[in-house]
């Protein structure tokens, strides 16, 4: 008898949902988060209604449109990449040779 096997082959595809990719569902949720907060806060301080609606739509909208373009711009890992790159120095400068010729090599036990 025949035995049938079910073959994933999605496995190692970032996760997307309506455009979002990967990391950026999650940026989406957190910032839709903090807007129910700031939202509550707001209304438990007792600030208008007249206020806090049109606060809390521009900046759920601009955080829509934020992360839709980061998503499509980078993609799944090119954020942490165009981050980890700015982080970098443009060039090392020694004044010496000092730290090059004080190398200790690691002796290799055969």
């Amino acid at each position: 008898m025949a035995v049938i096997y079910q073959i994933n082959k999605g496995v190692s595809k970032p996760i997307v949902f309506k455009g979002l990719k990967a990391q950026y569902i999650a940026y989406l949720a957190a910032g839709l988060v903090l807007l129910l907060l700031s939202f509550a806060i707001l209304y438990i301080l007792g600030v208008s209604l007249l206020v806090i609606l049109p606060l809390i739509l521009l900046t759920g909208s601009a955080l829509f449109m934020v992360t839709f373009r980061l998503s499509h711009r980078f993609g799944e890992h090119g954020l942490m990449k165009f981050i980890a790159k700015k982080s970098l120095p443009k060039y090392l400068r020694f004044s010496s040779r000092r730290i090059f010729t004080a190398l200790k090599y690691p002796k290799f036990n055969t």
